[in-house]
């Protein structure tokens, strides 16, 4: 009785310590509030890091994509089920209004939501943690400028076990990372922008079953999560275009020959097009000085 007591006993402590390991590696991470003490929101870059950052074209309303409100609503369909843009305005109730920059801080670089959930990474803050203090801060007075909607975000449609957001704690610790994915890039403002903030890799790169991106394929191309076509390889090795074609279509949204601009790359191209002429050709000379 004794012995099969103490092997009772060491089961449940064993339980007891992997239950306890489990919750601390699936834990929610904050930013370090003495990155953002004393820095002071600029609105004008905000707006400009807004472009570059690509919010509208994921957060303005599916059925009026030229609305100012940030209502989300927006369908991402994945093969873990169809994850919906959240309402970004500056409501109080339905948007980020009664949040604080701290609270979009952790948003934006940690994936993790005001109340201490994690996020899902459709949201890709996995890129955006790589976004400087200075540009979180701008980009949050950007937003609290914007026009507020009482428009409810719609629920993510996603099935067991995906649903449980406690299982992205561990997702986070085999994919979360802020280091730059290119160690010496021909230019470290386009690698800032195409890492960071347009996040280029969240279509461009394939994914392994559980979502990871395959960084040993950096934007070679990946399936396109609608499962219609595929999104195209833009290494130097597929796209042979220069540094002049490339920011002319950032622009200009036409290819050196002759071709538009079509599907997702329209709002991506709309956002490209309002960044400064230096931006363009910093992404350019990126994409073209990448290594295969």
């Amino acid at each position: 009785m004794t012995i099969r007591r103490r092997l009772i006993g060491a089961i449940i402590v064993l339980a007891l310590l992997g239950g306890s390991f489990g919750l601390w590696i699936t834990r929610t991470l904050s930013v370090d509030p003495e990155d953002f003490a004393g820095l002071t929101g600029q609105p004008t870059r905000g707006e400009q890091v807004f472009h570059a950052a690509g919010c509208h074209s994921c957060h303005a309303s599916e059925s009026d994509n030229d609305q100012k409100a940030l209502v989300g609503g927006q369908a991402f369909p994945s093969d873990f089920g169809t994850f919906y843009a959240p309402n970004i305005s500056s409501d109080p109730v339905h948007g980020l209004g009664a949040w604080s920059l701290l609270d979009f801080a952790n948003a934006l670089q940690k994936g993790v939501s005001p109340k201490g959930q994690h996020y899902y990474p459709a949201f890709p803050y996995t890129n955006y943690a790589r976004m400087t203090p200075q540009d979180v801060v701008d980009l949050w007075a950007y937003l609290l400028l914007q026009p507020g909607s009482p428009t409810p975000s719609k629920p993510h449609d996603i099935e067991f076990p995906f649903n449980i957001r406690r299982g992205l704690g561990l997702w986070k610790q085999l994919y979360f990372t802020d280091d730059w994915i290119v160690d010496d890039p021909a230019s470290k403002r386009g690698r800032y922008l195409v890492e960071a903030l347009a996040h280029c890799g969240e279509c461009h790169t394939p994914r392994n079953a559980i979502g990871g991106l395959d960084l040993s394929k950096w934007l070679h191309g990946a399936p396109n999560p609608s499962g219609k076509g595929t999104i195209p390889n833009i290494t130097p090795s597929k796209l042979q275009w220069d540094a002049i074609d490339i920011a002319f279509y950032l622009d200009e949204g036409f290819t050196p020959e002759f071709d538009s601009v079509g599907g997702h790359m329209v709002p991506v191209v709309e956002n490209m097009a309002k960044l400064p002429p230096e931006d363009r050709a910093a992404i350019a000379e990126y994409l073209v000085g990448l290594s295969e």
